[in-house]
């Protein structure tokens, strides 16, 4: 009996250091594993960071698909008549290119109130500080109301306006085509001057903004052009499909 006590002692002792070594063994891998997560998280968690990279990439792949659309469209000349009329405005006819356009125009500048840094409510906080700052509605008015009034061309800020172009804002950035942009906003529009002012005018929307403006001093700035130049830039390659009613039979 006490052979057989010793060796049940001995047997125990040995898988109890089995045991503490495989214990260990995953706590050192989980340990390491978390270190590795934690320092690529670190790296990561820069927002700025990632965010200018990601600008710069944008650039680098703008910069590809221009020079390739270069070279589709040298293909296609050579391919179609050379009498052929060159497309204008924001028409890309057989190309992939918008054409680089001129003539005169109107720009619209938009900006935030210089008191949105240091206004705060009566309770001390910023919950209405909102009303302060430029919003992506302020700027798709001044857009609508520019195309509403006969635009042919437009830019926001150093981007031409094309028919898959999306305003959107996070907080008081501008983002568009991947890249960030602050206030101030500039929309710059080639058209009929006067009917486009007009159309400025007459917006529900920009009536609203302007009473901001009046009162607690968000910018607006319009100027007429006598000419505007706009770059060439590469349009959407996919062609714009529409929903059609569909018919109904009578019985």
């Amino acid at each position: 009996m006490g052979k057989h006590g010793g060796r049940h002692v001995a047997r125990k002792s040995f898988v109890g250091v089995v045991a503490v070594a495989v214990v260990l063994a995953l706590v050192g891998y989980l340990l390491t594993v978390n270190v590795r997560v934690n320092r690529s998280v670190t790296v990561n968690s820069d927002t700025s960071q990632l965010l200018n990279e990601r600008s710069k990439r944008v650039t680098e792949l703008q910069n590809e698909v221009d020079d390739l659309s270069n070279q589709i469209d040298a293909l296609k000349t050579l391919t179609t008549d050379s009498g052929t009329d060159q497309p204008k405005g924001e028409d890309t006819g057989a190309g992939t290119k918008l054409p680089a356009v001129t003539g005169p125009g109107v720009t619209v500048t938009l900006d935030d109130s210089p008191l949105w840094e240091t206004k705060v409510g009566d309770s001390g906080s910023s919950a209405d500080i909102n009303d302060y700052v430029v919003h992506q509605q302020d700027i798709e008015g001044v857009v609508n109301a520019l195309w509403a009034g006969g635009a042919e061309s437009m830019m926001i800020e150093d981007q031409r306006v094309r028919s898959n172009t999306a305003v959107r804002c996070v907080g008081n950035v501008l983002l568009l085509q991947g890249k960030r942009y602050a206030p101030p906003f500039s929309i710059s529009a080639i058209g009929p001057q006067d009917a486009m002012i007009k159309a400025l005018n007459d917006s529900p929307s920009i009536r609203v903004y302007k009473e901001y403006v009046a009162s607690i001093g968000l910018g607006w700035k319009m100027e007429r052009s006598d000419e505007l130049r706009f770059p060439a830039a590469t349009s959407s390659l996919q062609a714009l499909k529409y929903a059609k009613a569909k018919e109904t039979q009578r019985n």
